[in-house]
């Protein structure tokens, strides 16, 4: 038996496997006939509340105020009585830690009466409020192991729904997360705190055009969820995977990406099961997933949903993840969400399309026939870019993480350089506003396909920029640089807050020309123009992979954070914090505690990477470079057998001195403090584990494919 023989048995494993497909689905599924079937929504209110509980619920959600106590109760027996209707048994609060992840405590229906006989009982204080260890989830120190009360607190914004599991099912209520002082422990709260300000400051806009029908504006998300998939007997021997989440040493096979076939191709009947069956989970929790394709790396892929209030569309892209990976077990699969698993193929992101919606349905960001001549559009499209030209290191801190760092810059996603792409129109016209010229409204471009079955096609007002790191695209924002991994919270709470302040400015600005007798469209026009000059810098129409663009964005002033450490330093300037508490989305303490939970989370995702290479290295690596020395030691003198003994050598005395700095580089890190050691880990440990890995790769290259024990790339993104 050869010593990869762990390797050819996955090999086998994957060659044989069978498609995983369901009875139920044979048919067909009808995605009206399940459609959140599993999720508490109106429909299911309408039924089960009474008529003045429903119309207070509703109003609730509706206009984001407070819930009645007094119907608490009311609702949860509803609830409780669906759920169960439904084979639920158990009910829990569901929330965001800063773990990255969702947490739940599950409790049972049951309990006794005064009388000793059992029921299932499920209060309005049960629905409101529950009480999880505060002291076991990351707080940054606003929380000790002592102080381990915590509160979780429904947010009745988004919809209750019901997670089937194996052999049961549970009622799960989508909460909120705060200490005992009332402090946020989770990603969720500061998200909605920021969407109360954004919709009080966009109202104020609104009505100075005169709207006063509006009660309410929401920021809408759309998130594009990018992930790999690998067969579970290659994931299950590759001991980086396992670990971090990303391969640490790996070759590059002879075909990546290059042909680009695999972009949009063909699904595999495989992966499309997987997905077939994902999509009815998440149909079932009232998930809109509209689209699936291939994406550019082999074993790529993306789903995407119809956009959806922030804070719901946040808690459903969890729901998103955790049902991809859980779906993906059941076909012998593993879906990564790693962004940069593979070295020299795409990594993933997570495009979140932002925009602003008010109660009556009307997108905010939705240009008229002449773009122009919507003031309102205008004043709405410049307090985007104002925020994002004064917030762009936090919102670079709020992408931040050791796995992103992997991919900003690399040939398929934005850098860590925020800027904006408007297209070709828009900047032609904010270019003839800056220069007082009245521009002429473009008519609906077509494009002539030269094919006279062929109808011709409307062109859109703006081309799209695949390198921009936030791209208008028609009627949206695409903020491309968010990690595949992350919750979209904290992203689209700081750009929330970013645009709220603009709005607010941008507000008390038209009203002081207007107290002078400036007519609305002169005013808008003037500050418009004042927007136009003082964001020009954040706009950029090239090619931002392009090395030009990094010096272009120095001479612009536009922050080039490149690591995590440097990016997170933007949560604590004094500026920051100010802003930050001024748009009460954190305070001071709150923004300190994430600071200092991210900077640890960065800490220790590099020492599990250190730990992990260590471990390839001396239990997969060397073996095999000293297998192969001693095969070629035996194998005669002819001069080819000396070249290849004299590189193997090479090979492993390179190795072996270059794990002797990493060490070095880790050991002299450790002896500083949290903010030194992590910029130390960026600066010089993240270097020296790219260098074991150039000669490990090379190691690969040499030895013989019988020595070799862990799956290569060639095996684990082409056999599926």
């Amino acid at each position: 038996m050869s010593d990869a023989s762990g390797r050819l048995w996955a090999i086998r494993e994957v060659t044989s496997r069978s498609i995983r497909s369901l009875p139920e689905m044979a048919g067909g599924t009808k995605v009206r006939e399940v459609f959140g079937s599993n999720t508490f929504d109106t429909a299911a209110m309408k039924q089960k509340l009474p008529k003045p509980v429903f119309e207070s619920l509703q109003e609730t959600i509706r206009r984001g105020t407070k819930l009645d106590p007094g119907i608490a109760n009311e609702v949860a027996h509803a609830v409780k009585e669906w759920a169960l209707e439904r084979g639920a048994t158990h009910f829990c609060h569901w929330f965001q830690p800063q773990t990255g992840l969702t947490a739940e405590k599950h409790d049972a229906f049951l309990t006794f009466d005064d009388e000793g006989q059992h029921v299932e009982r499920f209060s309005g204080a049960q629905l409101i409020q529950s009480e999880p260890d505060a002291s076991s989830f990351p707080s940054g120190g606003m929380r000790t192991t002592f102080e381990a009360r915590g509160y979780t607190a429904w947010d009745p914004s988004s919809p209750i729904f019901i997670v089937d599991g194996p052999n049961g099912k549970t009622l799960c209520v989508p909460s909120v997360f705060i200490s005992y002082h009332g402090d946020a422990l989770d990603n969720k709260t500061p998200l909605l705190r920021s969407m109360e300000v954004l919709s009080e400051r966009a109202l104020g806009v609104l009505r100075l055009f005169g709207d006063t029908s509006s009660v309410r504006v929401v920021p809408t998300v759309g998130p594009e969820q990018e992930y790999f998939l690998i067969d579970r007997a290659f994931y299950s021997l590759r001991p980086d995977l396992v670990a971090a989440g990303r391969t640490l040493i790996g070759a590059r096979p002879p075909k990546g990406q290059e042909l680009e076939d695999h972009y949009f191709g063909s699904i595999k009947d495989r992966i499309l099961a997987f997905m077939q069956e994902a999509e009815v989970e998440l149909y079932k929790l009232g998930i809109p997933i509209k689209t699936r394709h291939n994406e550019v790396a082999p074993s790529q892929y993306e789903t995407a949903p119809i956009f959806e209030e922030a804070n719901v569309a946040s808690d459903h892209n969890q729901v998103v993840m955790e049902t991809m990976q859980r779906v993906a077990r059941r076909h012998n699969l593993v879906c990564l969400l790693h962004e940069k698993p593979f070295a020299g193929v795409n990594g993933s992101g997570k495009h979140c399309n932002w925009s602003l919606m008010d109660s009556q349905g009307r997108n905010l960001l939705e240009p008229g026939a002449t773009p122009e001549r919507n003031l309102q559009f205008l004043v709405f499209l410049m307090a985007v870019l104002q925020g994002l030209h004064r917030r762009a290191g936090l919102l670079r801190a709020a992408i931040a993480s050791s796995g992103n760092d992997h991919r900003l810059g690399a040939n398929e996603a934005p850098p860590a350089i925020i800027s904006a792409f408007l297209g070709e129109q828009l900047t032609r016209v904010l270019d003839g506003i800056e220069k007082g010229e009245a521009t002429g409204a473009a008519g609906v471009e077509r494009i002539a396909l030269g094919v006279r079955r062929l109808p011709e096609v409307a062109r859109d007002n703006t081309d799209r920029n695949r390198t921009s790191p936030f791209a208008f695209t028609g009627n949206k924002f695409e903020f491309r640089a968010v990690s595949s991994a992350a919750s979209i919270s904290m992203p689209v709470a700081f750009l929330n807050a970013a645009v709220a302040e603009a709005l607010a400015e941008l507000e008390e600005a038209l009203k002081a020309r207007m107290a002078k007798g400036a007519s609305l469209q002169d005013a808008v026009l003037d500050v418009v123009r004042e927007s136009v000059v003082a964001t020009k810098a954040i706009r950029f129409e090239g090619n931002n992979y392009a090395p030009e663009w990094v010096e272009e964005a120095r001479r612009r002033g536009i922050p080039n954070l490149r690591t995590t450490p440097e990016s997170l330093a933007e949560l604590v300037r004094p500026e920051a914090k100010e802003f930050l508490s001024k748009t009460k989305v954190f305070s001071d303490a709150e923004i300190e505690a994430r600071y200092h939970v991210k900077m640890e989370r960065y800490v220790k995702d590099i020492e599990i990477e250190i730990e992990a290479v260590k471990n390839i290295v001396n239990t997969h690596v060397l073996p095999a470079a000293y297998r192969q020395h001693g095969l070629l030691a035996g194998a005669g003198q002819s001069k080819a057998i000396g070249s290849a003994l004299e590189k193997v050598g090479a090979a492993i005395e390179d190795v072996t001195a270059r794990m002797a700095d990493l060490q070095s580089a880790a050991d002299r890190a450790g002896a500083e403090g949290l903010e030194r050691k992590a910029q130390a880990y960026a600066d010089q440990v993240v270097p020296a584990m790219a260098a074991v890995r150039e000669v490990a790769d090379r190691i690969e290259e040499i030895v013989s494919d019988d020595f070799w024990t862990l799956p290569k790339y060639r095996e684990m993104l082409f056999l599926v």
